[in-house]
């Protein structure tokens, strides 16, 4: 009676992590939302628009005030001339975005390049709409893909592409050459690119977000997809983008239009607002978030940990055999909840196939005294 795409799929460890964190009073490193309930100003244009606003269908493509704001902000922090009226779709978060992307551009048997580790919810999207899986395995330190992985991925087969930059779990930021030969690949094999850059405000370093769009031969053959929760800190917002040329935006519109169709109207206009007139908002917010994610790596450091460089993201991770730690990745964060107090991630968990084992996610969108007692709490974990 189920799909078997849906018919086997287990809890998420995201579902599992933070229900242990509940259920023995954890702290919750795992999950990725922040502390912070987000800008106040935005949360208080929503309260206003959702009293004296509308609150019937707004337009299936999106209010255009916000598709106004999205473009300026496209053009201003990234370079980019996007057509409101004609290239962005407002969407109900960015996992609707990735659902009417691969519903619309997959057809059965079409052959679809990942990289693992990767978002849980590609690879049962991808089947569902009929897509042949074909992934490319990264690996710690460095977690980057070279040609000789790209040839064995890609054929004449391959329909479309999917890149995660920001990288979530690893926290890479991509240089701009795996960017530049991604973008080669894609147009030998006259592939589409679906970018996830859900994490593109959060990076870190004086790093600077570059789509794949943005490189030669991909601006026709790209959808980029974006998040207002990540923008702003407000996960359960559900705001998104899809951004692509007008052949391809008609495609997803028709795949969204019978998905959602639309989106609360109080929140886009808030998150409009927030593009129109951000304040310091895009330089103060990834400051502090930098500053936590120093904080947090440099207690793990001094408990002994060894820490894998965080480019962007919420997230940085520890690495459990460098740090002279042979339990495996899941193991040690399965006894570090239930005998120590504190949630992660292991990043064994987003690979399909032969997963890295040794490496743990941990969030650091916290307070500091969250992150300082975190550490102590690692550094029993770690002393077992």
């Amino acid at each position: 009676m189920v799909h078997p795409v849906f018919a086997d799929l287990p809890v998420t460890v995201f579902e599992e992590m933070s229900g242990l964190a509940r259920e023995l009073g954890a702290i919750n490193l795992g999950q990725g939302f922040p502390d912070d309930q987000g800008p106040i100003a935005l949360r208080r244009k929503a309260g206003q628009a959702l009293i004296e606003g509308s609150n019937q269908y707004p337009p299936m493509r999106g209010l255009p005030e916000l598709r106004r704001a999205a473009a300026g902000h496209y053009g201003r922090a990234q370079g980019l001339d996007l057509d409101p009226d004609r290239e962005i779709i407002v969407t109900s978060g960015a996992t609707e975005a990735l659902a009417a992307a691969f519903l619309s551009l997959i057809s059965p048997g079409d052959e679809v390049v990942l990289f693992q580790p990767l978002y849980d919810a590609y690879l049962p999207m991808v089947r569902r709409a009929g897509g042949i899986p074909r992934l490319v395995r990264l690996t710690p330190p460095h977690w980057r893909f070279d040609q000789s992985m790209l040839e064995a991925a890609f054929s004449d087969k391959t329909k479309l592409v999917v890149l995660n930059s920001p990288l979530n779990p690893a926290g890479v930021v991509m240089p701009d050459e795996d960017l530049a030969l991604l973008a080669q690949f894609c147009v030998r094999f006259d592939v589409t690119a679906v970018c996830d850059e859900v994490w593109e405000a959060v990076v870190f370093d004086g790093r600077a977000h570059k789509p794949l769009m943005t490189f030669p031969g991909m601006r026709e053959r790209t959808v980029k997809i974006g998040s207002a929760g990540k923008m702003f800190g407000m996960t359960g917002w559900k705001v998104g983008f899809l951004c692509a040329a007008p052949p391809l935006a008609r495609a997803l519109a028709g795949a969204h239009q019978f998905l959602t169709f639309t989106t609360p109207p109080n929140l886009q206009a808030a998150v409009a607002f927030g593009l129109d007139a951000p304040g310091d908002w895009f330089e103060a917010m990834p400051a502090g978030l930098q500053r936590s994610r120093d904080r947090l790596a440099t207690g793990l450091r001094q408990a002994g940990f060894t820490v894998l460089s965080s480019g962007g993201t919420y997230f940085l991770n520890v690495d459990l055999a460098a740090s002279g730690i042979e339990e495996p990745d899941r193991a040690f964060a399965l006894r570090a909840v239930r005998e120590h107090g504190v949630a992660a991630i292991p990043v064994s968990a987003f690979y399909a196939e032969d997963p890295v084992t040794s490496v743990l996610r941990l969030c650091f969108a916290k307070g500091d005294d969250v992150l300082d007692a975190a550490v102590e709490r690692l550094a029993r974990a770690r002393a077992g």
